[in-house]
Parts: structure tokens; sequence; C-alpha cells
């Protein structure tokens, strides 16, 4: 692709609830601090599934999801500085922010209050599109690009641009570490990740899932103990134990339980995001002066941070390589459950 070429091969869904398919979206020519990437893999994010088929709100179609974003530099703006072409890039969930507000200011351009830029089913300035890393190459600003270091190999490394940094911050940010107990529920995409860097950070960490199944995986990913959500003595045995709950699932939880767990003065931090609403009782809050709190992805600069640690660390997504033209059946086995730990596509194959 050359900055003459404005289209690029994608896989994208027409229409909500519709099978993805082979089809081609616009890029914008490469700007003054653009970089245009060659994709090599994009992962297979829950979320993807939640914005095709409509979940979260209305969407903007035809999408190509997309945020675990992994490839190459093949051609750089005239202005670009931090790149230059053969550097090994990710782009994750947002491409760009107001870049003036008091959050962007501090490398929180998650939180922008402007709204940042979504890498898909997004408008960008000009009231254009975005489309998504299900596709061969992309175009973003320098600015909104990760330097993926040597030590992570690019299949690996691409879920960690939304599972690894979407665990990463609270950890970082609720201070998991030595003497910390930390429990993660669900062992997924994302909680496979979480426990993984609670343990590289220190950690006693605990799974939290619905069964025994994965306890195997579990204690090899790094966790201390493991236990089944499903057997009311666990909620028993474990109350009162946690300085840190995370919680990565996409379906509602009996919070009352889940707060049980959590210490006096801990947190219990929800990551996974359910379509419906979710109940509440405030004496399970009330009780131990505990925190309910949500977290969003991570900036720019923290997301390098946790780059830069996982290479540190040799920590990478668990991962199942597979070709473009079995994308909608990776849908179907990540609503199933059945995936160890993340579809990532070979972007060689679109």
């Amino acid at each position: 692709m050359t900055t003459n070429v404005t289209t690029v091969p994608a896989y994208a869904a027409p229409a909500a609830n519709a099978p993805l398919e082979r089809t081609t979206v616009p890029r914008r020519p490469v700007g003054e601090h653009d970089v245009l990437i060659d994709i090599k893999f994009s992962g297979i994010c829950h979320s993807d599934i939640h914005q095709a088929r409509d979940g979260w709100g209305e969407g903007i179609f035809p999408m190509v999801p997309g945020h675990e974003i992994a490839g190459i530099v093949a051609e750089v703006g005239p202005g670009v500085t931090k790149f230059q072409v053969g550097d090994r890039v990710g782009v994750g969930c947002f491409v760009d922010s107001c870049r003036t507000c008091e959050y962007c200011l501090q490398g929180l351009e998650q939180y922008c209050t402007g709204g940042m830029t979504g890498t898909y089913n997004a408008l960008d300035k000009n009231g254009e599109p975005t489309y998504g890393g299900y596709a061969t190459h992309i175009v973003v600003d320098e600015n909104y690009t990760l330097r993926i270091p040597e030590g992570i190999a690019l299949d690996e490394a691409a879920p960690l641009l939304c599972a690894g940094i979407t665990l990463y911050s609270p950890l970082a940010h609720w201070q998991a570490g030595p003497g910390k107990k930390v429990a993660i529920v669900g062992l997924g995409g994302l909680g496979h990740m979480g426990v993984k860097i609670a343990h590289a950070l220190g950690a006693e960490v605990t799974v939290l899932s619905q069964s025994l199944k994965k306890q195997e995986d579990g204690l090899k990913l790094g966790a201390d103990h493991f236990y089944a959500t499903s057997d009311p003595a666990t909620f028993t045995e474990l109350a009162g134990t946690f300085d840190l709950v995370i919680s990565t699932v996409s379906a509602p939880l009996d919070f009352g339980a889940y707060l049980s767990l959590v210490k006096t003065d801990g947190a219990l931090v929800n990551v996974g995001a359910p379509e419906e609403p979710v109940a509440l009782n405030l004496f399970s809050l009330i009780g131990g002066r505990k925190t309910l709190a949500g977290s969003m992805i991570g900036g720019i600069a923290e997301t390098q941070e946790m780059l830069d640690f996982c290479a540190q660390h040799g920590l990478g997504a668990e991962i199942e390589v597979i070709d473009a033209d079995r994308i909608n059946e990776a849908y179907e086995r990540v609503l199933a459950s059945d995936v160890r730990y993340r579809f990532v596509i070979d972007a060689s194959t679109i």
C-alpha cells in the first residue's frame, strides 16, 4: 500500500448481527504525523462482538472491528519523529482524543472529556467513520501508536493492546504488589492476562471462576489459588480476604456476594461491561468502607509502560491464531467460552 491507495482489504459486519464478510474500506493518506502500519495480527476482543451486534448501543455500519493491532511500520509522514519504517508497533482502543483537556494532559486520554476517538465504530475529527484492525493496513497518528518491544512476539502482543492494558491499569492504580491479595473474576481473554500481570507484580493471586475446569491453567499462569464461584462455600471461606477484586466478566454480578470478599477499605473493580443494568444494595459497601469502581483501558503512556513491563517479564497473551475466514466461527466460540485464551487473526489471510 502507498499513500496513493485509499482502500484496503478488510473484514466487516455490514449490519448489526450480520456475519462479517470480506470487503474493502478507505484509509486516509499518510499525513504529516501519521504512520502507515502493515497489520500482521489483530486480536478478537469480546467488545468487538458487543459492538458488531449492537450490544452497547447503535453502531456505525459497515463496521470493521479490531483494536488489538500489531504490525510493522510501512511508511511515515514527513513530520514523524517517534517511528521509522520497519519498527514493530501496536494500536489499541483509540486513535485520537482532544489532546487539550485535563485528562489528555495527564496522559489519561481514555477519559478525554471531549471523547476519545475509538479505533473503530467512531467518527474522526472530519466526521468520517473509523475502521479497525480486521484489515491489512491502518493509518494512525504517531502519538497514538505504541512501540512493541522485541521481547514479545507480534501475535502474542496484539491482545495486550486491549486485554493487557485493561488489567494492568487497575492493578497499577490500586497498587497490586507484594503483600496484597488480588482476586481475578473470570479466566478468559482479560482474566488470564490479569493473572499473569498480578503475579509478575508480586501479588498473591486468586482466580474466581464458575467451575474448576480451568484450575490447572490458572495455576500455570501464575495464580496461587483457584476457587469455583458456583460453590456457595467459596464466598463463606473467602469473606473479607482481598485487597482488590477485579471482575472481567461481561455478565451481571451479584455485587453483594463479591463485595463480601473484599477487605475493609478494599475495592471491587469492574473492567467487564455487561449489556444489562445491574443492582446493588448499598449496605454491602457501607459496612466496610469498600469501593466499587470501574476502569477502562489505559492512556498511551501507561499502555507503553505495560508493553515494556510485559517484555521485561516475558509476558504475552495465550493465543489461538486463526485465518480471517474463521472470524464468525471464532465469535461463536468466544460466546461459548471455547478459547484459551484469545483468538488472533493472521492479517495475511485477509
